[in-house]
């Protein structure tokens, strides 16, 4: 697939396109590189949603449980410990 590109007129709110103008100039970057990419993170961020719950779908929980389960193993090594909810 090549890199073809395709223009779309855009219309946004004067107070998104005042606040876009800001932080891509904060950036260092033009609106048109800042709109790409937001929308390229939220297009990868929707497709991470979607891989992983099409892999929990195909998830062997019966397996996961007996591995996680199981004797053996090493044993913890520093920084394994959990950490406290608070201290996140």
């Amino acid at each position: 697939m090549k890199n073809r590109k395709e223009a779309y007129p855009l219309r946004l709110p004067l107070s998104l396109k005042v606040a876009v103008e800001k932080l891509s100039k904060q950036d260092g970057m033009t609106i048109n590189q800042f709109i790409l990419t937001a929308v390229a993170e939220k297009v990868s961020a929707l497709q991470t949603v979607d891989f992983f719950t099409e892999r929990k779908a195909r998830a062997d929980m019966k397996a996961f449980k007996r591995i996680m389960t199981r004797a053996g193993g090493e044993p913890l090594q520093p920084g394994d410990e959990l950490l406290e909810a608070n201290s996140r």
